[in-house]
């Protein structure tokens, strides 16, 4: 049970974290500065992560 908290936690962290991201890029223009295509490709990496956290949980043994 322990386990599944703690990914339940990083999720939940991860969440926080791409919010922020999402609030800091908001004062940025993004397209003359350069950085959309980082932005996006770090976001869809970040949700496939999330994502692989989510569908793994379930089948991760407590001791």
């Amino acid at each position: 049970m322990a386990r599944r908290f703690q990914i339940d936690a990083v999720i939940e962290d991860v969440d926080k974290a791409m919010k922020k991201l999402r609030e800091a890029m908001a004062g940025i223009q993004v397209r003359t500065a350069g950085f959309k295509r980082e932005h996006d490709e770090l976001a869809r990496q970040v949700a496939n992560y999330k994502v692989d956290l989510e569908d793994i949980a379930p089948y991760i043994k407590v001791d």
